[in-house]
């Protein structure tokens, strides 16, 4: 049997950058939104412990799915394995294409 396949979503929140690695990332329901399940963080039981790593497995402790909006995924990469996640401060002077409000399909409204 193939294992599971690890995802590495690359998304901003709050003026920072964040990568966390995910087994199961599809479509929301809810309009606009990606929805990421079951975070793989790497053993916190290491001796030298990363700030940032530790601070994203606090934050995710205990949550089953999170649901993020599309704007905010930079990129999202299936890899061979993952690593340590990672917070960092966005410093680039990319910004997000401006748009007006997203409408669903008429056959919804």
């Amino acid at each position: 049997m193939a294992a599971k396949p690890i995802y590495r979503v690359v998304f901003h929140q709050q003026g920072e950058i964040w990568e966390l690695y995910a087994r199961e990332i599809f479509q929301s329901e809810l309009w606009g939104f990606i929805e990421v399940e079951e975070f793989v963080f790497e053993d916190g039981s290491k001796l030298v412990v990363d700030p940032s790593a530790d601070r994203l497995r606090h934050t995710f402790d205990g949550v089953k799915r999170s649901y993020l909006p599309l704007n905010a995924i930079v990129r999202i990469d299936e890899v061979e394995r993952e690593g340590p996640p990672r917070a960092v401060k966005s410093e680039g002077r990319v910004a997000e294409f401006p748009r007006g409000p997203m409408l669903p399909p008429k056959s919804e409204r």
